[in-house]
């Protein structure tokens, strides 16, 4: 099973902590990272985006129910007590955003990777692979925070 090295995870941290800096208008601030089982309970909302090219893998972005409301309310600009169809286009749109970003931060360090478009699901659910372990980062902002779930492996 692939080790993840910093210069495979820093892009992504990079990329969080400004898309909701300047989307969500909160100070983030990352917290230790860790190897987790990609695991959620019933009111879990996860943005799940694939990673190919040189990189391969996917990248998952977990929130729960109310801190879902939270970031769709701040990137909408009104409250938002539930995720409806609109607030899900939201979330999506904030995963498309991170891992665009994080994209660039490869290109530039010469390593090529495309995205695939996001899934978002809501409940009850787990992900396991063979490829990589799930290197876990909780991101904190005032009045919440979420977690991104990083397995991926450069290609040969």
């Amino acid at each position: 099973m692939a080790a993840i090295s910093a210069e495979h995870v820093n892009p992504f941290l990079m990329a969080a902590k400004k898309v909701l800096q300047d989307m969500c208008f909160v100070e983030v601030t990352i917290q230790k990272p860790g190897v987790k089982e990609a695991s959620f309970g019933p009111d879990a909302w996860v943005i799940i985006i694939g990673v190919t090219g040189e990189m391969r893998g996917q990248v998952l972005i977990a929130m729960n129910g109310e801190n879902a409301c939270a970031v769709a309310s701040k990137m909408c600009m009104m409250e938002i007590k539930e995720i409806d169809d609109f607030a899900a286009s939201a979330l999506s749109e904030l995963g498309n955003m991170i891992m665009g970003n994080a994209a660039t931060v490869f290109s530039a360090n010469g390593i090529g990777i495309d995205i695939t478009p996001p899934s978002l699901s809501h409940g009850e659910m787990s992900f396991k692979n063979s490829f990589s372990k799930n290197l876990c980062v909780p991101l904190s902002f005032p009045g919440g925070n979420l977690e991104l779930y990083i397995a991926l492996r450069q290609e040969d």
